[in-house]
């Protein structure tokens, strides 16, 4: 019981569209270190899940000052990744076609998908605050909620990232690549907005 409560809460709090998924769906479409990317993903949720389980999570209550700052260095990123997304977008380069192999490198893949995950404050509410608090109420039993949540993580991220590549005959023209680039870019600008104006 606490093993599926913690999967199924999990999956509902990742499966919301946001950067991270926007970009994790992205790298499928164009087959660009995928494995690398959810996997990293999935060990980030590793991190944080546990993080929230153990009672770390307190702190967030304690010292929220914390997380308004994540809030403005996340609100940036996700501006600089919008106007990155709707440049490409806009140029219809050759880099948008999900076969060519002269993508970003894997340093500078992961360092976005880093960067995507590490500086959104929800991600800090999700996991360490919500995941942790539901998980204290199953007491000696919260260890095996939180892996029902880290199981969710890996689930989500892998079946985005490779069930992408049945969509790929659709994304084989550049028009459909600057459609999703557009709506990236929007999305993330939208999200950056969202951010600025939460209290």
């Amino acid at each position: 019981m606490p093993f599926g409560a913690g999967f199924a809460l999990g999956l509902g709090l990742i499966v919301a569209i946001g950067a991270q998924n926007a970009f994790v769906l992205r790298q499928g479409l164009a087959n660009r270190h995928v494995f690398a990317v959810c996997l990293c993903c999935a060990l980030s949720d590793v991190v944080l899940i546990t993080a929230g389980v153990t009672g770390i999570g307190a702190l967030t209550r304690v010292h929220p000052h914390w997380i308004s700052a994540l809030r403005y260095a996340g609100s940036a990123f996700l501006a600089a990744y919008a106007i990155a997304s709707l440049g490409r977008a806009i140029r219809g380069s050759q880099g948008l076609q999900p076969d060519q192999g002269n993508g970003a490198t894997l340093a500078r893949t992961l360092s976005v998908t880093l960067a995507l995950t590490w500086l959104n404050p929800h991600v800090y509410l999700d996991t360490l605050v919500l995941l942790g608090t539901v998980a204290a109420t199953y007491g000696e039993q919260r260890l095996l909620f939180g892996a029902g949540a880290i199981c969710a993580s890996f689930v989500f991220f892998f079946s985005l990232g490779y069930g992408a590549r049945y969509l790929r005959g659709l994304f084989a023209r550049p028009a459909t690549w600057r459609l999703v680039d557009s709506g990236i870019g929007v999305l993330m600008a939208t999200l950056a907005v969202r951010l600025l104006l939460e209290t």
